[in-house]
């Protein structure tokens, strides 16, 4: 059954000209983009985006750097799309993802690893109304 999932492409793969090579390769992955945005999260929305994470000892770091530049914000839909898409993007630190990934070919450490995934349908949702509303999505 078709699911839908949040990812972002981070600032450092947007710094790095790598937005159509990741594009590409989630195409190429069957994955259907309904929503795509190139955003500049503040601070404070970034402090909002990862409130899960606030009492980790990463959170001003991981803010910091979500706010440092522009991300690319989509929505994609397949099915089983959540967890399929996570196992697609590999590991969260690149040095662990395998050959072939998106973490693995275009992240350089945990944080900068690319790009962000939810990692449930529950979460996916909050996170797609954070960035999207019904109207900018298609399909």
């Amino acid at each position: 059954m078709a699911e839908r999932t949040y990812t972002m492409i981070k600032p450092k793969s947007v710094a790095n000209n790598n937005i159509g090579n990741i594009v590409a390769r989630i195409q190429s992955g069957g994955y259907k983009i309904l929503g795509m945005k190139m955003v500049q999260l503040s601070k404070q929305d970034a402090e909002k985006f990862y409130a899960i994470h606030a009492e980790r000892p990463f959170y001003g770091e991981l803010t910091d750097f979500m706010s440092s530049g522009p991300i690319v914000a989509m929505v994609l839909e397949k099915d089983n799309c959540v967890a399929d898409y996570r196992e697609f993007i590999g590991a969260t630190n690149p040095a662990e993802a395998a050959e072939g990934t998106i973490r693995r070919d275009f992240g350089t450490d945990i944080q900068c690893n690319a790009v962000h995934a939810s990692d449930s349908l529950d979460n996916a949702a909050i996170e797609i109304g954070f960035f999207f509303s019904n109207r900018e999505l298609v399909g």
